[in-house]
């Protein structure tokens, strides 16, 4: 994953009501973001892994209007330098709704940012005719660029998505700029002070910010350095690059230490041990989703869509092995009710043993 992609999903799943206001205010009006929203990573994958091609980030989620129905959102996001074919970004964002409402019979309010510097790049439909046939689906577009003859606008907002939109359009702006980057990076970081941020928005900008607008190491530590001295002068200490490079130096200091004691051997065992267990973890968990995966989709062949609590009964298991019996039982299945009793049977005969 690119900084790019990690920083725009960290940034929506950190301040989604704010990211609605800023960028799709007539969206926002409608949807109650005091109730609980749920982000549907699982349910993206499902449907985003058969050859949909483009760099980009993706977000699904469950909210609730204000009447009290409850919607979907994709929240679609180019995040590479460059514009693609029109259509080609176009055809994504219809397949992606279909697609979710085949699956899930769930319409979806489709929104989409361009990050892009390609000015005449702004697709905001699909549509397809044929004699007396049409089709079409439009949906809202924000793009980026447009902030820059805006930019009064976004230093005069308190939304943490004017931070994020400036950040995002300095990172572009100063690329190989390395100093004149640095002063962006301390000027927007000084802001998340003037603007009186609470300290888990401070931190949640600062990922974004550490992230998008990286520096060389030197005009790192001068980064560090600065900050760091603001914080004891404005009696501010709350800011995270203060705590980053306490943890650095601590860390430094614990492994020159622990060299200096001999005991660099344990260290590297330690560390080679750990890394082994987790690709060994990583890759189980992996083949377990995996074989959920495939028993789902081989239900949905079979019988059509999956009750609710059957998917999660089978996501519920947690022995891959299992699932060569489950399937055996599902091949000598011709009623989903049927398959219902035969899974029972080999969960009860799984815990017998």
């Amino acid at each position: 994953m690119g900084k790019y992609d990690e920083s725009w999903k960290g940034a929506i799943e950190t301040f989604f009501p704010q990211f609605l206001n800023f960028f799709f205010p007539q969206i926002a009006k409608g949807i109650d973001v005091e109730r609980k929203y749920i982000f549907l990573d699982k349910e993206l994958r499902r449907i985003s892994h058969k050859g949909l091609g483009g760099k980009q980030v993706d977000k699904l989620i469950k909210v609730y209007r204000r009447d009290g129905e409850e919607q979907w959102l994709l929240v679609h996001i180019e995040v590479q330098g460059y514009a693609q074919k029109p259509l080609d970004f176009e055809r994504r964002m219809y397949v992606y709704n279909y697609r979710i409402f085949d699956r899930y019979n769930q319409n979806v309010i489709g929104l989409a940012i361009l990050t892009d510097e390609v000015k005449h790049f702004r697709p905001s439909s699909y549509r397809f005719k044929f004699g007396d046939f049409r089709l079409e689906m439009a949906f809202p577009v924000v793009k980026l660029i447009d902030y820059l003859e805006r930019w009064k606008e976004l230093e005069q907002s308190d939304n943490p998505f004017s931070v994020v939109v400036m950040a995002h359009l300095q990172s572009q702006k100063t690329r190989r700029k390395p100093q004149e980057r640095f002063e962006w990076k301390l000027r927007l970081t000084r802001m998340l002070y003037e603007r009186g941020y609470s300290r888990d928005t401070v931190w949640g900008l600062y990922q974004f910010l550490d992230l998008i607008l990286n520096l060389p190491k030197d005009l790192e530590k001068l980064y560090y350095k600065e900050i760091t001295r603001e914080e004891e002068v404005k009696a501010m200490p709350y800011i995270t690059s203060a705590e980053r490079i306490g943890i650095e130096k601590g860390l430094q200091e614990g492994l020159q230490a622990g060299l200096q004691q001999g005991l660099q051997q344990g260290i590297q065992q330690g560390i080679q041990q750990g890394i082994q267990q987790g690709i060994q973890q990583g890759i189980q968990q992996g083949m377990l989703e995996n074989a959920r995966e495939m028993l789902l989709e081989a239900l949905e062949e079979r019988f059509g869509k999956v009750p609710v609590k059957l998917t999660e009964k089978v996501q519920s298991i947690s022995d891959r092995k299992l699932f060569k019996d489950i399937h055996r039982r599902l091949i000598r299945c011709d009623r989903i009710e049927s398959f219902e009793e035969e899974l029972k049977a080999s969960l009860d005969h799984q815990f017998s043993h």
